[in-house]
């Protein structure tokens, strides 16, 4: 292990080489490769990574990134590529495909808005948009989480109780471009992390099949409900890797969703990413003032982890939304699940907060402001902007 001050983006490409050079003695590893800012840092550190059994196959768009890895996981190969806004959305095709011939690819999603107008800052409407996609999908709220979350992926994913891909996403910018310090990995406690891969429906030469057929309607129906099946089981598979990996590598990386003085909170704000850490700096603030108030950092996002988040609700009488994203029509994506999660809990008042959007800062004098309102209210309203610029 080498404690080491590091990009976001150098982080990240180091778990994804690391990982697929794990995968050497079975059938090696590949990655799709197309750059976009910003995430094009990953793409660079894998083409210079020496892989003894692995490729980096550089191609002319995001959709035949994608391409490239379903068709080299179908062939066995621990496959991964990395991709940001625009390139997601030609991506789509692809990211769909990969979801249903159940491959467990992983993808670093490097968040960025949404364009035009074009922007290169950070929301979440690029991941989020693949909500109803069959992945897996994480975020991750510091360098050593994101290294964490990335190595824990490629066990989830290639679980044969999962058997999905994952999204891993990090903030554009605020994660992938500044510098923190973390511990990495060598490539020995990788090795015995990540067992081969093995995929059980994969091509085999001896016996030649056909992938992604035509199917009748009942047949597509149960296909789903197996999806379905599997999105369940990730959270316990979840908890079994995160056993594993704090045994081989001494630290235990977040589960589902993480706490911070939610035993007797009567206000509890949920935020994911890098806005999770400057409201943990607020809550401290208040609490020290005798303000009974708490967070959940929301660490998963498919599956929902819905009986998890109830949990950690409690007895708290209002609940307020961090959204760095937004659903034209509706609202905050975050806010959707978590008013679907309470459902029946008639006694929380539950309050969206659109945030950041585009890159906007999200500075404690937001977070202030967005704790104070929500202590104010008797009811909920429709979701509020609490952008500086709005």
């Amino acid at each position: 292990m080498t404690r080491t001050l590091a990009t976001g983006n150098h982080v990240a490409g180091y778990a994804l080489a690391l990982a697929g050079e794990a995968n050497r003695d079975a059938r090696g590893c590949c990655a799709g490769a197309y750059p976009i800012t910003p995430q094009t840092e990953i793409i660079e550190y894998l083409s210079d990574f020496s892989f003894s059994r692995g490729r980096v196959v550089l191609v002319e768009s995001e959709h035949s990134a994608m391409g490239v890895c379903i068709g080299a996981s179908l062939a066995g190969a621990r496959a991964f590529t990395a991709s940001s806004s625009n390139g997601l959305a030609y991506m789509t095709e692809n990211i769909f495909s990969a979801g249903y011939y159940r491959l467990p690819i992983v993808m670093m999603a490097v968040n960025r808005t949404l364009g035009p107008p074009w922007n290169i800052w950070v929301d979440q409407g690029d991941s989020l948009m693949m909500r109803d996609a069959a992945w897996l999908q994480f975020y991750c709220d510091s360098h050593q989480d994101l290294l964490d979350t990335t190595l824990m992926a490629f066990r989830v994913a290639e679980d044969h109780r999962v058997m999905l891909p994952v999204i891993v996403a990090l903030d554009g910018f605020v994660t992938s471009h500044t510098q923190m310090v973390a511990d990495l990995p060598t490539q020995e406690q990788v090795d015995e992390f990540l067992p081969n891969c093995l995929i059980p429906h994969g091509l085999k030469h001896a016996h030649p099949t056909t992938v992604g057929g035509m199917t009748m309607p009942n047949e597509t129906e149960h296909h789903r409900f197996e999806i379905q099946q599997s999105m369940e089981n990730a959270i316990s598979v979840l908890e079994e890797a995160r056993n594993e990996f704090e045994g081989i590598f001494g630290r235990r990386p977040a589960g589902a969703l993480e706490t911070f003085e939610i035993e007797d909170a009567e206000t509890i704000l949920v935020a994911c990413n890098t806005m999770a850490r400057t409201l943990h700096n607020v809550i401290n603030e208040r609490r020290a003032r005798g303000e009974k108030i708490g967070m959940i950092r929301l660490k998963m996002f498919r599956p929902f982890p819905r009986e998890e988040l109830l949990k950690a609700i409690g007895n708290a009488k209002r609940v307020g939304v961090m959204d760095r994203n937004h659903s034209p029509g509706s609202g905050g994506i975050f806010w959707q699940e978590i008013a679907a999660t309470l459902i029946g809990r008639n006694d929380v008042l539950l309050q969206d907060y659109l945030v950041g959007l585009g890159g906007g800062d999200v500075t404690p004098e937001n977070v202030n402001a967005i704790i104070d309102d929500l202590n104010r209210r008797e009811s909920a309203s429709t979701p509020e902007w609490k952008d500086t610029s709005v």
